[in-house]
């Protein structure tokens, strides 16, 4: 195993000194690998898997040694995902993702299983995710748990088969402007009015999403897309900047959160409601994910029985505090 991925470290860096940095090894022992299995698969095979070509230059890998290397890859990927899954499977290691705007209720509840994650040695990682890549990245079982949002149509989603959600909530979409009140009143603005708004559009995600729903496979050709952006703090940038004269459409929290001056990037921009007039009807829902089955199969006190339910207790917090600043709620009692 040691030898195979010496191998695939010379093949992606071309040389044994680039194998050996990036191995953090002495390059002899890199070139003595490299020679041994040079030596043994060239009796094996009838050639050497690489060919010296001087000085300061990259090896050439011969055609057995191209085979070899890519067999060698898919070898090793499989030990890893194997090992993974072992030590999963034990709740040694459980890998977590969200994304950016749900990344404060998942570090909420990693705190309250961090002190009993590092006692039984769980090692847990948690990393960003986008959300057009959520619901991938779990099903390859790159992650075992994902926080954020994916669209829902109101009826059986199929795109959720083979999921277990955690509902944390369910909301529209919000026009973000900087456009004035006699350009485009609000305070919301019907879906069926957007062709006529200058947008800023993401080429996949959720947003594309919703749009292909309203207005079709060619709601390119429908709307006015004066700007294509990667993310909507970009859009948000660019609208803040007076770069773009129009609106991005956001989330109706991260609308919210630029109607109460909590993104920096939304300072002087309106937040309106998107009023959705045109079928189907489309909503955000935001929660926790994990693939359907893997909770019931493990104990209580697994690490992702253990996490999820942090998170449900993150989730009933927040539904309280929610409650309590609606009108007729406890302080508004």
């Amino acid at each position: 195993m040691d030898q195979l991925r010496t191998l695939l470290a010379v093949h992606e860096t071309g040389t044994a000194l680039g194998a050996a940095r990036l191995l953090g090894r002495e390059q002899s022992s890199v070139q003595k690998q490299l020679d041994t299995m040079n030596r043994n698969f060239g009796t094996l095979c009838g050639e050497p898997l690489v060919l010296k070509r001087g000085r300061s230059r990259n090896v050439l890998f011969t055609a057995t040694g191209e085979s070899l290397a890519e067999l060698a890859r898919g070898t090793l990927r499989g030990w890893q995902e194997e090992l993974r899954d072992c030590r999963r499977r034990l709740g040694g290691r459980l890998a977590v993702g969200s994304t950016r705007y749900t990344l404060g209720f998942l570090l909420n509840a990693v705190e309250l299983v961090t002190a009993d994650f590092e006692s039984r040695g769980v090692e847990l990682k948690v990393e960003h995710v986008r959300t057009r890549d959520l619901l991938d990245r779990l099903g390859s079982k790159e992650l075992d748990l994902v926080c954020g949002s994916v669209l829902a149509d109101g009826s059986r989603n199929r795109e959720l088969d083979g999921f277990e959600v955690m509902e944390w909530r369910r909301s529209g979409l919000s026009l973000v402007t900087n456009l004035g009140d006699g350009e485009l009143p609000g305070p919301s603005v019907a879906v069926s009015a957007l062709p006529g708004v200058p947008l800023a559009v993401s080429a996949d995600g959720l947003i594309p999403g919703f749009l292909r729903g309203w207005f079709g496979g060619r709601y390119r050709q429908e709307l006015h897309i004066a700007a294509e952006i990667d993310t909507v703090q970009y859009g948000l940038e660019l609208l803040s900047s007076g770069v773009l004269r129009g609106a991005v459409l956001v989330t109706q929290g991260i609308g919210d959160a630029v109607a109460d001056g909590r993104l920096r990037t939304g300072a002087g921009l309106r937040t309106l409601e998107l009023a959705d007039d045109i079928a189907p009807e489309l909503d955000v829902l935001v929660g926790v994910f994990v693939r359907a089955g893997e909770r019931a199969a493990q104990d209580d006190d697994h690490p992702l029985n253990v996490l999820w339910n942090a998170l449900a207790g993150e989730n009933a917090r927040w539904r309280r505090v929610i409650g309590d600043q609606r009108p007729g709620g406890p302080r508004a009692r």
